[in-house]
């Protein structure tokens, strides 16, 4: 506790005193339940009672304000009206006081005055350089032997352990502690963050990467503070400790109009996916999922390979187990010859030999501890589920010991399911003092064994680099600045072709015109066969007016096309023009673009592109920026990447030129401000890179009041 302080957040989860402003002597209340939490978890340090209408709280002697307390007060617990919140941490703010934690409610989640008056906290709390957890949170607590902090008014008692948690939701907060001491899961330290206001979960993250007694992270989230220091953070976490997390509600990208492909493909919960697959974090479903991985990964050692065993005394559940591995992408390990003669030896004729292995149901303690030793030491397997169907001729409590035995040693994760009635509790404290969870359904261990193997690939799998290539920005530059003194959002097919190239794309050759005989000339120009396209303000997506005619071989095509879409189109488009383009035959089309996300910023999207792109939705998405391995994982994550490869004879496309792509988009977003949606769609992608070519693509910008909204304070 004297040790000197390395970290601004070490006066919330190692203060040396306490104060509980708002202590009361009545028994339901909140400040009456932290005090009693404080001296029941036996807190290391002082603690104060604040309270200006009482002598005495709990027996100890209680101070009218913080600053009349003659000790240093490293941490204010505040659980007064939110009319008195400014003044008590003005007070916090004068007496020297390091951390707060502010329990009250009342500030930026009912809106109105209370987001004034959550601003003015915080100027207080950043003037006096505190740290500050909320306001409108349940508290923190921190299981550290020699601080053995217990600063909220959650009902469950955490027990000790390496978990570190984080939620945004003080209710859910309560129920996981409630759920974690339940199955046996301790916790290093817990946060209840309420408003965020100044302690955020990147803080408690940074943190936490330091902290020994961390070794797996769990976060319920409903928003993301910064997100792309988020991602800087967990990434760099992830790579040495796992984080589970539930991210609750979709994206408020949800919540506007989107006019192009990209934009309208973001809208689903792809964007929070999205972020949270490029840091490496296990996302969890449910709370109740998030807890039932955090059983293996907070007692097992972390699984080196996709390869596993499967060993029982029952064949269907095995089976169940088999199913839900092998869809979830792991692997039943082939077991050695050697292993194999030595099971034969041990096990009646009429068990199996294999992977899963049938132990049969009149196994004995003796022979399931001698299996699991050989089976858990083959060095084919990288690890274990053991399931057990309870019957009445067995002891369970001496199977569960066999279970502890046979594979005391091994380095390797062990998760057990124990099914039937005759469960008994000596078997399962058996197994939880050993460290080995246990799982009601075969199903439930092996979705925590696949979820440890999706984290040792996305720990193995490389960091990646940022790209930049030699380009041409003033080109793009100035095509974005035409539109901007003219007043528009949209980008002319001219401009986007200026900013496209000026980074790098090659642009299928075009020319735009006013007549059908310029239509003509410009056919014969390009050479046949060419493309005919509607352009106009009023049409947005051309495909879906019949504003694209394709495949046109001679000058009569060309000239009865061109009728055609001014007859139909200029009622309702009268700026209609008609973009005559060579058209590009073979390859594949694909969509690169780009989508602003209110709370995400800039989301790169790859998928298949042409009229099938909204229709299958098979895309990835990356938030922005992105790296080479970023570019590679984005192009390889589609169902329909054999497409690309060269499925059913045809011809595989160049995959790495649709990473360049990828990353020139990635580059343009970067160097030009203000790009709200982007579509190239389609590019046609080909066996050579050299020849791939943007077919069309739009560009919007964000409205000038929206950017001055938006813009860093």
């Amino acid at each position: 506790m004297n040790q000197r302080r390395l970290h601004s957040l070490d006066s919330l989860f190692r203060p040396r005193s306490v104060a509980v402003v708002g202590a009361s002597r009545e028994a339901t209340s909140i400040g009456r339940r932290i005090i009693q939490n404080l001296l029941d978890f036996q807190f290391t340090g002082k603690v104060f009672p604040v309270n200006p209408k009482a002598d005495v709280v709990h027996s100890m002697k209680c101070y009218p304000r913080v600053s009349a307390i003659p000790d240093a007060v490293d941490l204010a617990v505040i659980v007064v009206p939110r009319a008195r919140v400014l003044e008590v941490v003005r007070d916090c703010g004068k007496k020297g006081v390091r951390a707060l934690v502010v329990i009250t409610a009342g500030f930026r989640e009912v809106g109105g005055d209370g987001i004034a008056l959550e601003e003015a906290l915080v100027r207080e709390v950043r003037r006096h350089g505190m740290r500050m957890v909320g306001p409108n949170c349940m508290g923190i607590a921190s299981t550290a032997p020699d601080v053995r902090l217990n600063a909220s008014f959650s009902a469950a008692i955490p027990e000790p352990g390496p978990i570190g948690f984080v939620s945004q939701s003080g209710a859910l907060g309560e129920v996981i502690l409630a759920n974690a001491r339940g199955l046996g899961l301790g916790v290093a330290a817990f946060v209840s963050m309420g408003n965020k206001a100044d302690v955020s979960a990147n803080d408690l993250l940074e943190y936490w990467e330091k902290d020994p007694r961390v070794g797996l992270i769990l976060m319920y989230l409903e928003s993301f503070g910064n997100p792309r220091k988020f991602t800087a953070i967990a990434r760099r976490i992830t790579r040495r400790k796992p984080i589970l997390a539930v991210k609750a509600g979709r994206t408020a990208a949800g919540a506007r109009a989107a006019s192009s492909h990209t934009g309208s493909l973001v809208e689903l919960d792809i964007a929070a996916e999205s972020l949270l697959e490029q840091c490496g974090i296990l996302r969890a479903s449910s709370i109740r999922e998030m807890m039932s991985l955090a059983r293996a990964f907070a007692t097992q050692p972390p699984l080196r390979g996709d390869r596993i065993a499967i060993v029982t005394n029952a064949g269907g559940p095995a089976i169940l187990a088999t199913d839900a591995a092998v869809s979830q992408g792991l692997k039943l390990a082939d077991l050695t010859e050697t292993t194999r003669r030595k099971l034969a030896r041990i096990l009646p004729p009429e068990a199996t030999v294999g992977n899963p292995l049938d132990l049969i149901a009149s196994t004995t303690p003796e022979r399931l501890r001698e299996a699991l030793r050989l089976v858990a030491a083959d060095r084919n397997v990288d690890g274990v589920i053991v399931i057990f169907v309870t019957v009445v001729s067995i002891d369970v409590f001496e199977i569960a010991r066999a279970i502890t035995s046979g594979v005391a040693g091994t380095r390797k994760p062990i998760l057990s399911c124990f099914m039937g009635k005759h469960r008994t509790s000596e078997a399962l404290a058996e197994l939880a003092q050993k460290r080995i969870p246990v799982y009601a359904f075969p199903e439930e261990a092996a979705q925590a064994l696949a979820a440890m193997n999706r984290y040792r690939a996305l720990r193995e799998r490389p960091a990646g680099e940022p790209v930049s290539f030699s380009v041409d920005r003033a080109r793009a530059q100035r095509a974005v600045d035409r539109a901007r003194r003219d007043g528009r959002t949209a980008l002319t097919e001219e401009e986007v072709e200026d900013v496209l190239a000026g980074y790098g794309f090659t642009i299928a050759p075009s020319n735009i015109v006013r007549t059908a005989g310029e239509a003509i000339d410009a056919s014969l120009a390009l050479g046949y066969p060419v493309v005919l396209k509607a352009i106009s303000k009023k049409l947005p997506h051309k495909s879906d007016v019949g504003g694209v005619k394709v495949d046109l071989r001679n000058a009569d095509e060309v000239g009865r096309a061109f009728l055609d879409l001014k007859s139909r189109l200029a009622g309702t488009a009268p700026d209609l023009r008609v973009k005559v383009q060579k058209m590009v035959e073979g390859g594949r089309e694909v969509i690169v673009g780009v989508s602003q996300d209110p709370q995400f910023g800039p989301l790169l999207l790859f998928g298949l592109g042409g009229v099938y792109v909204e229709v299958m939705r098979d895309v990835s998405v990356r938030i922005h920026p992105i790296t080479d391995a970023d570019a590679k994982e984005m192009v390889r994550s589609i169902r329909g990447l054999p497409i690309l490869q060269g499925a059913r004879g045809g011809h595989p496309v160049d995959l790495r030129a649709i990473e360049q792509a990828l990353l020139r988009l990635s580059q343009l977003v970067s160097e030009i401000d203000g790009i709200a949606e982007m579509d190239v769609n389609p590019f046609i992608a080909t066996e050579r890179a050299k020849d791939c070519r943007v077919v069309d693509a739009r560009i919007a910008l964000v409205p000038v009041a929206r950017r001055r909204q938006s813009s860093p304070r």
